[in-house]
């Protein structure tokens, strides 16, 4: 049963339909790589396969990409990854030009549906099929090992493979692991999307005037990303004025007024799916901006710069948490939800606590070269009535840090 009728032998073609533009890395080899780094770690954690939903996940593994958004809500298109065999792609319908040119996509095989919205009451009779198919996948390429890795799946789906003798275990663990380390072209292609999304802020910086609303401005970012080849943006933080704090508004009909503060972070996701996670803060008009908005503002940037500047290969996510910078009491109850996290196609491993939370909430580990991370800062309270959000993007080189974003950016927008 392990070649049903559906599937497919991938035909080998370099860069085939589905780039929309001229890559700047050679895209096989940054395919080729991630897969490596997902195969290195199922054999880590002695995991036969990992199956995948997750369409963040689905992305890194195969970079054949339809829909995603509208894929999330449903287990309609998975990625089958064998430690020692083949990557198979389920998807929901038979479609195989979407995965033309992939490299590393072995088959591709119709998906056997059971989510409600496509099976209705046939829901278990499909599910039954498809947990067939996986757990004879599974015992064909496993060598004698039945346990499976998955990242997400619906309890119907799980039972199906777990009634073969399979054993289901955390397929979280083995992405965000694989993911944590870059490669040269990831840098590269991180680096492009970083281009897109300060394009956009620029944009938005040079449109701001009194009385637009906060969702005009922000659409600005949006059609930047769409327009240079980006895919979507993950949230809609932007506020003004008093609704810059406590954090975490997304943008509204207000309409913005002249000597607002203005903050945003842009969550964006750009060419090539990578993330460009930036914040900025700015006044709104012709105006010079308050006392008060002076002094948030700086304090924000200094925690930014602080933060940067301790920051080293082989340092432990405590060590981090003890000499960061030290928040003051009246803007520490509201103080960012993490210190740094890291960042690839998406928000990703590791997210380092303050060392307040650190032992309820943190977890420890260790930095290493080529990871990017995201240094936070927001600083607002009731006093200042309102809040400053910056938020910076860097490499861990093995002597320092690297910046993804620019630093002009930030130094000079108040």
């Amino acid at each position: 049963m392990s070649s049903p009728t559906n599937a497919r032998p991938r035909q080998r073609r370099q860069h085939g339909a589905m780039e929309y533009s001229q890559p700047p890395v050679d895209l096989d080899v940054l395919r080729r790589y991630r897969l490596g780094r997902i195969q290195a770690q199922l054999k880590r954690l002695d995991y036969a396969a990992i199956l995948l939903f997750d369409q963040v996940n689905c992305r890194y593994a195969c970079d054949a990409t339809n829909m995603q958004i509208w894929c999330s809500h449903y287990e309609t298109r998975g990625v089958f990854i064998a430690a020692d065999g083949p990557m198979i792609l389920f998807d929901y319908g038979d479609y195989p030009h979407l995965a033309e040119g992939i490299v590393t996509i072995d088959e591709y095989r119709v998906n056997s549906s059971f989510y409600y919205f496509a099976a209705g009451p046939r829901s278990e009779e499909k599910a039954r099929a498809f947990g067939d198919e996986i757990a004879d996948l599974v015992k064909t390429y496993g060598a004698g090992n039945a346990r499976l890795a998955i990242d997400r799946l619906s309890h119907l789906g799980c039972a199906a493979i777990m009634r073969h003798g399979i054993s289901i275990h955390d397929g979280g663990e083995v992405m965000e692991l694989a993911r944590v380390i870059k490669s040269a072209e990831e840098l590269v292609l991180m680096q492009k999307s970083v281009a897109v999304c300060e394009t956009g802020l620029r944009r938005m910086r040079a449109a701001t005037e009194p009385g637009m609303t906060e969702n005009a401005l922000w659409s600005i970012l949006h059609q930047t990303n769409i327009e240079q080849g980006g895919e979507w943006i993950e949230t809609r933080l932007l506020s003004s004025g008093e609704r810059t704090f406590p954090w975490f508004r997304e943008a509204s009909m207000r309409k913005i007024q002249v000597g607002d503060m203005i903050s945003v972070d842009t969550d964006l996701i750009g060419p090539y799916g990578y993330c460009a996670d930036m914040s900025r803060s700015w006044i709104c008009g012709d105006r010079a901006p308050t006392d008060r908005q002076k002094r948030i503002y700086a304090l924000a940037h200094e925690q930014i710069e602080h933060n940067k500047s301790i920051l080293k290969a082989g340092m432990t996510f405590r060590e981090i948490a003890e000499q960061a910078w030290h928040i003051p009491a009246e803007f520490a109850a509201h103080q960012y939800v993490v210190l740094m996290h890291g960042v690839g196609l998406a928000d990703e491993y590791p997210s380092i606590k303050s060392l307040h939370n650190f032992d309820a909430k943190g977890y420890d580990g260790v930095l290493e070269e080529n990871m990017t991370l995201c240094v936070e800062a927001y600083i607002g309270s009731a006093a200042s009535g309102e809040g400053v959000k910056l938020e910076e993007q860097v490499v861990i080189g093995k002597d320092g840090l690297r910046m993804l974003t620019s630093d002009s950016l930030i130094t000079g927008w108040l």
